[in-house]
């Protein structure tokens, strides 16, 4: 039986986590005051937080009807009963994860005080902790779990979608089962935790993950962030990517200008075509193609190969101002120009080349603009749909 506990575990919050969940976008380096506030909650939690873990795997499982049955408790959730099902899991684990209780303390001296701003920044780094907690605890999960040939299932918990807030108490219940917890953690009548910086979940353990692959909401480790993990069986997969282009743009453009194929390779080819216009000579019309060849999805999509091209039977962009001026250079640089080459695919989310409304080639900061465009499109069409799966 899987079981472990952790009094003391190392929290090693992400940059780019926490600054998410303070609001920034992508790529923000916060400077003067949210800077100071960001690195000063940071330290204040490493000299005074006191974070914990446990996680058990429960003696007794099963399913009846519409109730999911752990050790003669039952719970109500049909989405967790979903994918348990349809991952064939024969077994579960409770787990329990906390920031601590002298966080919260922390914090409601900072509001009494009057510091809204460090009690914010310290709230939202709370919230990190549990999040870095959790994936910490799956993949300690994980690694039990290869030993004995099986997969652990992306956690789920109650006050999540289709699982009542009010059933934490049982929940809570099952984990202090097996004796007390590492830390003091209870549940409000609302069905709050408190400290509210924690979090209890269920694991589902299967043996059957390779044959459930196609399904991608239940491949684990597209929904771990733990890097440094030695178990990963495919690349984590970013939901809710932040693009630069809105979605319902990005949602017509995968559908009416990219085609994808599977490559020999086990890769992916993709072609955007692009329709723009010249700025002069009566804005007549261009047709481009984009031609990026994407490694392997279990190594992150790499870019391998990529070329912009006139689309054959096309003469509009010999109307250019650049090409009219000079050809051979304009097409030679166009040729040269391969963004974010061998890097993942994701990359992509991060580039932001300057933005240009130029409908033609001739400025190298409209090219990369379009550029950024198409990889952003690629990107969406095989992480938002099953597209990614299936090739």
């Amino acid at each position: 039986m899987i079981e472990f506990t952790d009094r003391a575990p190392a929290v090693e919050v992400e940059e780019a986590e926490y600054l998410r969940l303070l609001g920034y976008p992508r790529g923000f380096v916060p400077e003067g005051r949210g800077g100071e506030l960001a690195c000063w909650a940071r330290e204040w939690y490493g000299r005074n937080g006191r974070p914990w873990l446990c996680a058990r795997e429960a003696r007794q499982f099963g399913m009846d009807g519409g109730r999911i049955q752990i050790e003669g408790a039952e719970f109500e959730s049909q989405r967790l009963r979903r994918t348990l099902t349809r991952a064939e899991a024969h077994s579960v684990v409770i787990a329990a994860v906390s920031a601590g209780a002298d966080l919260e303390e922390e914090a409601r001296r900072l509001w009494d005080a009057e510091r809204p701003d460090e009690y914010f920044f310290l709230e939202t780094f709370g919230s990190a902790v549990v999040e870095r907690l959790t994936t910490v605890a799956g993949a300690l999960l994980c690694a039990e779990a290869e030993s004995q040939a099986m997969a652990v299932l992306p956690h789920y918990s109650p006050g999540y979608p289709e699982w009542d807030i009010a059933q934490q108490g049982a929940l809570l219940e099952l984990m202090r089962r097996r004796g007390h917890l590492p830390g003091a953690v209870e549940v409000l009548e609302s069905g709050a935790l408190r400290p509210k910086k924690s979090l209890l979940a269920v694991f589902g353990l299967t043996r059957h993950m390779e044959s459930r692959r196609h399904l991608s909401e239940l491949v684990p480790c597209e929904n771990c962030s733990f890097a440094p993990c030695q178990y990963r069986r495919t690349p984590y997969v970013e939901r809710g990517a932040r693009y630069a282009v809105n979605s319902r743009a990005l949602r017509k453009w995968a559908a009416e200008r990219l085609i994808l194929r599977a490559a020999d390779d086990g890769g992916v080819h993709a072609r955007f075509r692009y329709d723009g216009t010249t700025c002069t000579n009566m804005g007549r019309p261009l047709t481009f193609h984009y031609d990026v060849h994407l490694g392997p999805r279990e190594q992150g999509f790499p870019i391998r190969a990529e070329q912009c091209s006139p689309a054959p039977g096309d003469e509009g962009y010999k109307c250019m101002c650049e090409y009219i001026r000079d050809r051979d250079k304009l097409m030679a640089g166009m040729a040269a120009e391969k963004p974010l080459m061998g890097q993942p695919l994701s990359a992509a989310l991060a580039w932001r080349p300057a933005a240009s409304a130029a409908g033609c080639y001739c400025e190298a900061e409209s090219r990369q603009h379009k550029w950024a465009l198409v990889l952003e499109t690629i990107h969406y069409a095989l992480t938002q749909t099953e597209m990614g799966n299936r090739l």
